[in-house]
């Protein structure tokens, strides 16, 4: 009997809304490269996540060589696979593995296998697995992160990456990086996300009993100074305005409610949620469009109305900021499968199309009498 909850999912558990089988659709291929010194726990991130998209991914591990590896613990793995299963990839995954091994040059055998992978191929790395990525000169350039306490280490030996210490994962195109073991499970929720959309990755994240999306960055995890059990806290006043994110919320509300004063709420917040209080509505504001984009016929009017944005074209900027698309490409993106099975009305997707299409010239109008100051 399967007891757990990856691909079987387990008895008494039913597929929830957006997980039935797309049976045209093949799986994408995850292989993952276990080194020597892996982290167990980081290894079974990749397995665990994508492996309860009930079938959505194909995963596979491999070694460098094929053979067995030592982990950081008291045992070795056995895998089935060598590294020819890297060259048939779609998304490779790196682990973690022994620091002490994370230098600035690779092994012989390591850079043989990374060179199997096609060029296009999606990276994903997990805490040190960022120190192969940027020993292979994969980074160079790039923006990229690792675990926060490995920062200075990286810097010296990586110079030309881009290293933002402070995030839980980068998602550079097709290269993502992430920081320690509870951001391995981050990035690949985040793929998920991605490749199928929120309601997936939702779903996902309850069946392995954790969040859907973390708040803030690394900063919270480091280490501090303990505040006095007194000390007033900015969790009420977040709970609250997740509650009424369609009110157009300033910094004196929040601060208002929390009962502090506005220097005060803005750094406290800092400290707990790891970012600013403007970033982080903006940032829920636009998770929340999302999911009403995926699962509602809600026009891109209401949508900004319900989610807090003044108006659609400010949708669109942030939503553009965030992910790179407009709000009706992305819909069709994640409503396709859905819109298989109903008739759509052809006038409603085509005056949905002009309303967006106006708004893009519209605020490329208001741009360009502004003297051009800001990219179209």
């Amino acid at each position: 009997m399967n007891q757990g909850l990856g691909p079987g999912l387990g008895p008494g558990l039913e597929l929830g809304p957006g997980l039935e089988p797309r049976r045209s659709a093949p799986a994408h291929r995850v292989a993952v490269l276990a080194l020597d010194g892996v982290y167990p726990f980081e290894l079974g991130i990749p397995n665990r996540v994508f492996g309860s998209t009930n079938g959505r991914y194909e995963l596979r591990t491999c070694t460098a060589d094929g053979r067995p590896v030592r982990t950081d613990a008291d045992f070795e793995i056995t895998v089935a696979h060598g590294p020819e299963i890297l060259s048939t990839a779609d998304t490779v995954v790196i682990p973690p593995y022994d620091l002490t091994l994370a230098t600035g040059e690779l092994a012989e055998p390591v850079a043989e296998a990374l060179a199997m992978i096609r060029p296009g191929t999606r990276l994903v790395s997990i805490c040190t697995g960022a120190f192969v990525l940027a020993a292979a000169g994969l980074l160079d350039d790039r923006p990229a992160t690792t675990h926060w306490a490995l920062a200075e280490h990286f810097r010296r030996l990586f110079p030309r990456v881009r290293l933002d210490a402070d995030v839980l994962f980068v998602d550079d195109g097709d290269i993502l990086t992430s920081a320690g073991a509870g951001s391995g499970v981050d990035v690949c929720l985040h793929v998920v996300r991605s490749d199928h959309g929120s309601a997936v990755a939702n779903h996902v994240a309850r069946l392995c009993v954790v969040p859907p999306w973390r708040e803030g960055g690394q900063a919270q995890y480091i280490e501090h100074p303990v505040p006095e059990p007194a000390t007033a806290t900015t969790a009420p006043t977040r709970h609250w305005a997740l509650e009424n994110l369609h009110l157009p919320l300033t910094l004196a509300d929040l601060a208002g409610h929390a009962r502090m004063s506005l220097r005060t709420f803005a750094r406290r917040f800092g400290d707990e949620a790891g970012e600013s209080p403007g970033r982080w509505l903006t940032r829920h504001r636009v998770a929340r469009a999302r999911h009403l984009l995926e699962t509602s016929d809600l026009s891109v009017d209401q949508i900004a109305g319900q989610v807090g944005f003044a108006t659609a074209t400010s949708l669109r900027q942030h939503l553009h900021a965030a992910i790179g698309v407009a709000p009706l490409a992305y819909r069709r993106t994640f409503q396709a499968s859905a819109s298989q099975g109903r008739n759509e009305p052809e006038g409603r997707k085509g005056s949905e199309d002009r309303r967006e299409e106006v708004g893009r010239k519209e605020e490329a109008g208001r741009r360009e009498e502004a003297g051009r100051k800001e990219p179209v």
